[in-house]
């Protein structure tokens, strides 16, 4: 007798908790889904982005093998030549050398070097997937930067850290720096 009523009362507590199991597995599909678009939209900027990096900036017409290999020496005067420009940029946009109490073309090139000299450097080195990425998503992004921030803005400087600091976030991200666990919360 007291076996039905274990078997009764088990009964009932399946029943009761399968609306659950179920409402537990639709919010999983819905998540599913959700990051299943996540990263289609992702693939598919990511497809935009690069046409548009190849377009203004395109690789060597030859399927010839990039030369800049790491620990090429190519490979390191690119790396020192963007970290420079960054450098120049940063006491240029800061009026630090050739200063002045107007917009001039020093400041004008300290606030672009990021984009005109330090990501193409980076870019032409043989590097991995993910940070060519990353400089892909930088040499569309960075423009816009420099142009929407001084409608609102109007600092070298600032543009100039803005650039820099998109750098460090676009590297983050692409590169995944923090870890896939650590985004996700686990």
């Amino acid at each position: 007798m007291q076996s039905r009523r274990w078997v009764g009362a088990r009964a009932e507590a399946d029943t009761e908790s399968a609306p659950e199991t179920t409402t537990e597995r639709g919010a999983e599909e819905n998540q599913g889904a959700d990051k299943a678009k996540g990263v289609a939209l992702d693939k598919e900027v990511s497809k935009v982005v690069r046409k548009t990096a190849a377009t203004f900036a395109p690789r060597a017409s030859t399927k010839s093998k990039n030369p800049a290999t790491q620990g090429t020496v190519l490979y390191t005067v690119f790396e020192v030549q963007a970290w420079l420009s960054i450098v120049a940029g940063f006491l240029l946009s800061y009026n630090l050398i050739f200063p002045s109490d107007r917009p001039d073309i020093a400041r004008l090139l300290g606030m672009w070097s990021v984009w005109m000299l330090a990501v193409p450097s980076l870019r032409a080195r043989d590097c991995s997937a993910p940070e060519k990425e990353a400089l892909n998503y930088l040499f569309v992004l960075i423009p816009v930067i420099n142009v929407l921030i001084p409608v609102f803005w109007k600092s070298f400087a600032g543009v100039f850290t803005a650039d820099c600091i998109a750098m460090v976030a676009m590297y983050a991200w692409k590169m995944e720096w923090f870890g896939k666990d650590e985004a996700e919360g686990t």
